[in-house]
Protein backbone atom coordinates (compact mmCIF):
# COMPACT_ATOMS: atom_id res chain seq x y z
CA UNK A 1 0.00 0.00 0.00
CA UNK A 2 1.92 3.53 -0.81
CA UNK A 3 1.54 6.23 2.02
CA UNK A 4 1.36 8.97 -0.93
CA UNK A 5 -1.24 11.37 -0.70
CA UNK A 6 -2.61 13.22 -4.06
CA UNK A 7 -2.72 16.88 -3.93
CA UNK A 8 -5.15 18.00 -6.62
CA UNK A 9 -4.85 21.75 -7.75
CA UNK A 10 -6.43 24.39 -5.96
CA UNK A 11 -9.04 25.47 -9.02
CA UNK A 12 -11.54 28.08 -8.71
CA UNK A 13 -12.99 31.01 -6.65
CA UNK A 14 -12.80 29.47 -2.73
CA UNK A 15 -14.86 31.76 -0.51
CA UNK A 16 -13.42 32.73 2.60
CA UNK A 17 -16.58 33.02 5.48
CA UNK A 18 -15.63 35.34 8.39
CA UNK A 19 -18.13 35.15 11.36
CA UNK A 20 -17.32 38.40 12.69
CA UNK A 21 -15.98 41.53 10.63
CA UNK A 22 -14.00 43.57 13.43
CA UNK A 23 -10.40 44.59 13.92
CA UNK A 24 -8.89 41.06 12.77
CA UNK A 25 -11.19 40.33 9.51
CA UNK A 26 -11.13 44.10 8.44
CA UNK A 27 -7.07 43.78 8.87
CA UNK A 28 -6.80 40.59 6.97
CA UNK A 29 -9.38 41.64 4.29
CA UNK A 30 -7.67 44.74 3.50
CA UNK A 31 -4.26 42.97 3.98
CA UNK A 32 -5.61 40.93 0.92
CA UNK A 33 -6.73 43.40 -1.16
CA UNK A 34 -4.04 45.41 -0.65
CA UNK A 35 -1.17 42.68 -1.70
CA UNK A 36 -2.98 41.75 -4.45
CA UNK A 37 -3.03 44.64 -5.68
CA UNK A 38 0.99 45.31 -5.34
CA UNK A 39 0.54 47.59 -2.98
CA UNK A 40 2.00 45.77 0.33
CA UNK A 41 3.61 43.10 0.89
CA UNK A 42 1.72 39.75 2.29
CA UNK A 43 3.42 39.87 5.73
CA UNK A 44 2.56 37.54 8.27
CA UNK A 45 1.08 34.93 5.56
CA UNK A 46 2.46 31.53 5.72
CA UNK A 47 1.36 30.78 2.31
CA UNK A 48 2.95 33.41 0.65
CA UNK A 49 5.88 33.90 2.42
CA UNK A 50 6.70 30.63 4.31
CA UNK A 51 9.02 28.13 2.72
CA UNK A 52 9.01 24.42 2.70
CA UNK A 53 12.29 23.13 4.05
CA UNK A 54 12.98 19.39 2.22
CA UNK A 55 15.38 17.41 3.49
CA UNK A 56 18.32 17.86 5.04
CA UNK A 57 21.53 19.03 3.26
CA UNK A 58 18.63 20.07 0.59
CA UNK A 59 19.52 23.50 -0.51
CA UNK A 60 15.91 23.95 -2.02
CA UNK A 61 13.68 25.35 0.11
CA UNK A 62 10.72 26.49 -2.41
CA UNK A 63 8.32 28.81 -1.16
CA UNK A 64 5.25 27.18 0.15
CA UNK A 65 2.83 28.69 -2.99
CA UNK A 66 4.95 27.06 -5.54
CA UNK A 67 5.21 23.88 -3.86
CA UNK A 68 1.58 23.02 -3.14
CA UNK A 69 -1.46 23.70 -5.06
CA UNK A 70 -3.19 26.34 -2.52
CA UNK A 71 -5.71 28.96 -3.84
CA UNK A 72 -3.64 32.26 -4.94
CA UNK A 73 -4.61 35.38 -3.12
CA UNK A 74 -6.23 36.58 -6.60
CA UNK A 75 -9.00 33.63 -6.16
CA UNK A 76 -10.31 34.60 -2.52
CA UNK A 77 -13.86 35.87 -2.23
CA UNK A 78 -15.05 36.79 1.35
CA UNK A 79 -17.79 37.14 3.20
CA UNK A 80 -19.14 37.81 6.47
CA UNK A 81 -21.90 37.58 9.23
CA UNK A 82 -21.75 40.48 12.01
CA UNK A 83 -24.28 42.25 14.26
CA UNK A 84 -23.37 45.50 13.53
CA UNK A 85 -24.22 46.69 9.89
CA UNK A 86 -21.33 48.46 9.01
CA UNK A 87 -18.99 47.54 5.94
CA UNK A 88 -16.01 46.30 5.60
CA UNK A 89 -14.22 49.60 5.22
CA UNK A 90 -16.81 51.67 8.00
CA UNK A 91 -15.58 48.50 10.22
CA UNK A 92 -11.92 49.04 9.42
CA UNK A 93 -12.12 52.68 10.34
CA UNK A 94 -13.90 52.06 13.50
CA UNK A 95 -11.33 49.47 14.61
CA UNK A 96 -8.30 51.68 14.09
CA UNK A 97 -6.09 49.31 13.25
CA UNK A 98 -5.05 50.33 9.83
CA UNK A 99 -5.04 54.00 8.99
CA UNK A 100 -7.55 55.81 5.94
CA UNK A 101 -4.51 55.86 3.70
CA UNK A 102 -3.96 52.26 4.13
CA UNK A 103 -7.53 51.77 3.87
CA UNK A 104 -8.49 54.46 0.32
CA UNK A 105 -6.58 52.22 -2.23
CA UNK A 106 -9.04 49.41 -1.50
CA UNK A 107 -12.25 51.31 -0.17
CA UNK A 108 -14.37 50.36 -2.86
CA UNK A 109 -13.55 46.32 -2.62
CA UNK A 110 -14.09 46.61 1.25
CA UNK A 111 -17.19 49.10 1.22
CA UNK A 112 -18.79 45.78 -1.15
CA UNK A 113 -18.01 43.63 1.67
CA UNK A 114 -21.25 44.22 3.79
CA UNK A 115 -22.16 41.34 6.76
CA UNK A 116 -25.06 39.30 7.29
CA UNK A 117 -27.02 39.38 9.98
CA UNK A 118 -25.01 37.71 13.05
CA UNK A 119 -26.52 34.59 15.08
CA UNK A 120 -26.00 36.30 18.38
CA UNK A 121 -27.68 35.99 21.82
CA UNK A 122 -26.00 38.74 24.12
CA UNK A 123 -25.94 36.54 27.09
CA UNK A 124 -22.59 35.24 26.21
CA UNK A 125 -21.09 38.68 24.76
CA UNK A 126 -22.50 40.59 27.70
CA UNK A 127 -20.68 43.98 26.78
CA UNK A 128 -21.60 43.84 22.98
CA UNK A 129 -25.67 45.11 21.59
CA UNK A 130 -26.15 45.17 18.41
CA UNK A 131 -29.18 45.40 16.09
CA UNK A 132 -28.04 43.74 12.97
CA UNK A 133 -29.08 39.76 14.19
CA UNK A 134 -31.44 37.16 13.05
CA UNK A 135 -34.26 36.35 15.26
CA UNK A 136 -35.35 32.78 16.32
CA UNK A 137 -34.65 29.55 18.53
CA UNK A 138 -31.14 28.46 18.12
CA UNK A 139 -32.24 25.18 15.93
CA UNK A 140 -34.16 28.42 13.61
CA UNK A 141 -30.50 30.02 13.46
CA UNK A 142 -28.31 27.47 12.31
CA UNK A 143 -30.71 26.65 9.67
CA UNK A 144 -30.67 30.46 8.79
CA UNK A 145 -27.15 30.51 8.93
CA UNK A 146 -26.58 27.17 6.33
CA UNK A 147 -28.79 28.97 3.87
CA UNK A 148 -26.55 32.29 4.46
CA UNK A 149 -23.39 29.15 3.47
CA UNK A 150 -25.55 28.19 0.43
CA UNK A 151 -26.39 32.02 -1.16
CA UNK A 152 -23.18 33.28 -0.98
CA UNK A 153 -21.50 30.28 -2.28
CA UNK A 154 -23.99 30.57 -5.21
CA UNK A 155 -23.94 34.44 -5.63
CA UNK A 156 -20.42 34.60 -5.35
CA UNK A 157 -19.45 31.38 -7.92
CA UNK A 158 -17.59 29.91 -5.32
CA UNK A 159 -15.69 26.33 -5.71
CA UNK A 160 -15.20 25.98 -2.17
CA UNK A 161 -15.48 27.82 0.94
CA UNK A 162 -13.86 27.97 4.29
CA UNK A 163 -14.66 29.74 7.22
CA UNK A 164 -12.27 31.43 9.86
CA UNK A 165 -14.03 32.83 13.13
CA UNK A 166 -12.69 36.28 13.85
CA UNK A 167 -15.70 37.20 16.24
CA UNK A 168 -15.26 38.28 20.29
CA UNK A 169 -13.94 35.75 23.02
CA UNK A 170 -17.47 34.66 24.74
CA UNK A 171 -18.05 34.24 28.24
CA UNK A 172 -16.76 30.94 29.94
CA UNK A 173 -19.56 28.03 29.57
CA UNK A 174 -18.93 25.01 30.90
CA UNK A 175 -19.89 21.85 28.48
CA UNK A 176 -23.13 19.75 29.10
CA UNK A 177 -24.64 16.64 28.30
CA UNK A 178 -25.87 18.10 24.96
CA UNK A 179 -22.41 18.35 23.67
CA UNK A 180 -21.67 14.75 23.95
CA UNK A 181 -23.42 13.35 20.99
CA UNK A 182 -25.12 14.60 17.51
CA UNK A 183 -28.28 13.52 18.19
CA UNK A 184 -28.19 15.52 22.25
CA UNK A 185 -26.66 18.53 20.35
CA UNK A 186 -29.82 18.91 17.74
CA UNK A 187 -31.84 18.03 20.62
CA UNK A 188 -30.32 21.14 22.36
CA UNK A 189 -30.70 23.47 19.83
CA UNK A 190 -34.33 22.63 19.30
CA UNK A 191 -35.11 23.74 22.92
CA UNK A 192 -32.74 26.59 23.01
CA UNK A 193 -30.73 25.16 25.29
CA UNK A 194 -28.03 27.59 27.04
CA UNK A 195 -25.18 25.76 27.22
CA UNK A 196 -25.39 26.14 23.20
CA UNK A 197 -23.24 29.17 22.70
CA UNK A 198 -23.33 31.23 19.35
CA UNK A 199 -19.91 30.31 18.34
CA UNK A 200 -21.26 26.86 18.62
CA UNK A 201 -24.35 27.63 16.37
CA UNK A 202 -21.67 28.96 13.34
CA UNK A 203 -19.26 25.81 13.80
CA UNK A 204 -22.77 23.33 13.56
CA UNK A 205 -23.86 24.94 10.63
CA UNK A 206 -20.43 25.10 8.91
CA UNK A 207 -19.95 21.70 9.75
CA UNK A 208 -22.91 20.72 8.37
CA UNK A 209 -22.58 22.41 5.20
CA UNK A 210 -19.19 20.98 4.59
CA UNK A 211 -17.02 24.32 5.33
CA UNK A 212 -13.72 23.72 7.27
CA UNK A 213 -13.35 25.95 9.84
CA UNK A 214 -10.55 27.47 12.02
CA UNK A 215 -10.85 29.03 14.82
CA UNK A 216 -9.43 32.39 16.46
CA UNK A 217 -11.26 33.04 19.57
CA UNK A 218 -10.87 30.86 22.89
CA UNK A 219 -14.49 30.13 22.17
CA UNK A 220 -15.55 26.14 22.70
CA UNK A 221 -16.43 26.82 19.03
CA UNK A 222 -15.83 23.20 18.19
CA UNK A 223 -13.76 21.11 20.62
CA UNK A 224 -16.74 18.74 21.89
CA UNK A 225 -17.56 15.23 20.83
CA UNK A 226 -20.67 16.41 18.78
CA UNK A 227 -18.80 18.29 16.69
CA UNK A 228 -16.15 16.32 16.79
CA UNK A 229 -18.20 13.00 15.33
CA UNK A 230 -20.21 15.42 13.11
CA UNK A 231 -16.88 16.73 11.26
CA UNK A 232 -15.85 13.46 10.95
CA UNK A 233 -18.83 12.40 9.55
CA UNK A 234 -18.98 14.92 6.63
CA UNK A 235 -15.22 14.38 6.04
CA UNK A 236 -14.49 17.94 7.62
CA UNK A 237 -11.31 19.86 8.79
CA UNK A 238 -11.32 22.24 11.51
CA UNK A 239 -8.66 23.82 13.56
CA UNK A 240 -8.21 26.47 16.02
CA UNK A 241 -8.13 27.72 19.71
CA UNK A 242 -7.05 31.49 19.35
CA UNK A 243 -5.51 33.82 16.76
CA UNK A 244 -2.19 34.26 19.15
CA UNK A 245 -1.22 37.29 17.39
CA UNK A 246 -0.64 39.85 19.92
CA UNK A 247 -0.02 39.88 23.57
CA UNK A 248 -1.02 35.97 23.57
CA UNK A 249 2.12 35.06 21.31
CA UNK A 250 4.02 36.71 22.97
CA UNK A 251 2.86 35.06 26.19
CA UNK A 252 3.00 31.77 24.93
CA UNK A 253 6.57 31.98 23.15
CA UNK A 254 8.32 33.38 26.97
CA UNK A 255 6.64 31.44 28.97
CA UNK A 256 8.46 28.20 28.69
CA UNK A 257 11.38 29.89 27.98
CA UNK A 258 11.36 31.57 31.12
CA UNK A 259 10.46 27.70 32.67
CA UNK A 260 13.24 26.39 30.85
CA UNK A 261 15.17 28.46 32.77
CA UNK A 262 13.65 28.08 35.97
CA UNK A 263 12.82 31.79 36.40
CA UNK A 264 9.94 32.43 38.73
CA UNK A 265 6.90 34.67 37.35
CA UNK A 266 4.58 35.79 40.12
CA UNK A 267 2.53 37.89 38.05
CA UNK A 268 2.05 39.12 35.02
CA UNK A 269 0.42 42.48 33.37
CA UNK A 270 -0.67 42.97 29.89
CA UNK A 271 -3.05 45.91 28.33
CA UNK A 272 -5.54 45.61 24.79
CA UNK A 273 -4.21 48.62 22.95
CA UNK A 274 -5.71 48.30 19.92
CA UNK A 275 -9.18 50.65 21.40
CA UNK A 276 -11.49 48.14 19.46
CA UNK A 277 -13.97 46.26 20.54
CA UNK A 278 -11.96 43.71 21.96
CA UNK A 279 -11.02 45.62 24.57
CA UNK A 280 -14.85 46.08 25.62
CA UNK A 281 -15.50 42.75 25.48
CA UNK A 282 -12.78 41.31 27.66
CA UNK A 283 -13.89 44.07 30.47
CA UNK A 284 -16.62 41.60 31.30
CA UNK A 285 -14.54 39.16 33.53
CA UNK A 286 -16.10 36.32 32.47
CA UNK A 287 -14.89 36.81 29.19
CA UNK A 288 -11.32 37.33 30.09
CA UNK A 289 -11.19 34.20 32.26
CA UNK A 290 -11.80 32.64 29.50
CA UNK A 291 -9.22 34.20 27.47
CA UNK A 292 -6.80 33.62 30.16
CA UNK A 293 -7.96 29.73 30.30
CA UNK A 294 -6.90 29.84 26.26
CA UNK A 295 -3.54 31.25 26.99
CA UNK A 296 -2.12 28.95 29.67
CA UNK A 297 -3.46 25.85 27.85
CA UNK A 298 -6.44 25.23 29.86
Amino acid sequence: MSDSVELRPARGRLGVLLPGLGAVATTFVAGVCLARRGLAEPVGSLTQLGRLHLRSGSARAPLLRDALPLASMADLVFGAWDIFPDNAYEAALHARVLREEHLQPVREELEGLVPMAGAFRPEYVRRLAGAHVKAGSKAELVEALRHDIRAFRRARGCDRLVAVWCGSTERATPRSAAHESVDAFEAALRRDDPSVTNAQLYGWALLSEGVPVANGAPNPMLDFPAAAALAEERGVPWAGKDFKTGQTLVKTALAPALRARLLGVRGWFSTNILGNRDGEVLDDPASFQAKEATKIGV
